[in-house]
């Protein structure tokens, strides 16, 4: 009987010692995956920023570009318009272009 009281003992610890380790091992792949998938997180969120500064590098380019374009547009305007001679104001007789007639 003490055999075998001691063969279910010793079973018993075995057993509870297989389940611990198979416990452990457990844990140990899942902080594994963790570290993997927060990597693999941290490596989207900077890909994420670098793209959006990207973006936002591109529309201040376009922006700086649509400025640069409207300066020159109107520096082009305003030395036309310096050139253009002046409307000749409403004549005798003629205000607002319509005869005032006799």
């Amino acid at each position: 009987e003490r055999r075998e009281m001691k063969r279910k003992l010793s079973k018993e610890m075995v057993e509870k010692v297989t389940r611990e380790l198979e416990k452990m091992q457990l844990q140990e792949k899942a902080d594994i995956k963790y570290k993997e998938w927060l990597k693999k997180k941290r490596a989207e969120e900077a890909e994420k920023k670098k793209k959006e500064k990207e973006k936002e590098k591109e529309r201040e380019a376009e922006l700086q570009e649509k400025r640069t374009r409207s300066e020159k547009i109107f520096k082009e305007w305003l030395q036309n318009s310096r050139n253009k001679p002046q409307p000749a104001l409403n004549g005798y007789g003629f205000p607002h272009g319509k005869s005032t007639g006799l």
